[in-house]
């Protein structure tokens, strides 16, 4: 089985349709490797990517969902009505999240996002259940063929900053990606999370989120960005 390291640096997409297909969509031959332009980088605050990602379209949103879903639109709507074919081509989410699964300092991709603050069970609704609500399902799952780092956690999204077990759901939780997925979901575009642990969603969560959260942009660039 050719490797995708192998396929990247060859540079172009055979259409043969190997497993390992790193371009973006797959499969189609004379494809190449997505451009810079294409990509559009998608954080809630500055001090997590400390002005090292400068040479990327980077989106900042603010935190929480409603912040997240409605400065993504925004930008996605305005690319698309201004040229449709200039529409971002794969939208990366960076930023921190804390985990009771994953260890502090660890970069993990998220592939499936649940909205965890969503609790309508007293009618009879799932937990993170929208009622009423057909698509997309309770679980967002994302498809993308680029993820370097390949642990498909879920990330469950709420408007709490988890400190105790009553807002865990999920095996790494924060407050902006399931929004972004969903925006992402409605317009067809590729979505995927990249996040840097930097707390155990626990009692001592606050301290060491303000201790951690400038140091996983490296990992970001290095891990992710670099490939």
């Amino acid at each position: 089985m050719l490797s995708r390291e192998f396929l990247v640096q060859r540079g172009y997409c055979c259409g043969h349709g190997c497993l390992m297909c790193p371009y973006i969509p797959k499969h189609i031959k004379g494809n190449t490797a997505m451009k810079k332009e294409e990509v559009l980088i998608v954080c809630a605050l500055e001090v997590e990517t400390q002005g090292q990602l400068k040479d990327w379209d980077v989106l900042y949103t603010g935190v929480g969902k409603v912040n997240a879903t409605y400065s993504l639109t925004k930008r996605l709507s305005t690319e698309g009505s201004i040229n449709h074919d200039a529409r971002k081509k794969l939208v990366i989410n960076y930023g921190t999240a804390g985990s009771r699964k994953y260890k502090k300092g660890e970069l993990i991709d998220c592939t499936k996002f649940i909205q965890r603050d969503m609790d309508v069970t007293g009618l009879g609704f799932q937990r993170g259940e929208t009622p009423f609500e057909k698509e997309p399902p309770i679980v967002i799952e994302t498809e993308c063929s680029f993820n370097p780092i390949g642990k498909h956690a879920t990330c469950g999204s709420g408007d709490s900053f988890v400190e105790d077990r009553t807002n865990y759901y999920g095996e790494v939780v924060d407050m902006e990606a399931y929004a972004l997925s969903k925006v992402c979901n409605i317009f067809n575009i590729p979505f995927i999370s990249f996040k840097y642990i930097s707390d155990g969603a626990d009692g001592d969560a606050n301290n060491d989120w303000e201790e951690n959260v400038s140091k996983g942009i490296v990992e970001f660039k290095t891990k992710v960005l670099k490939i």
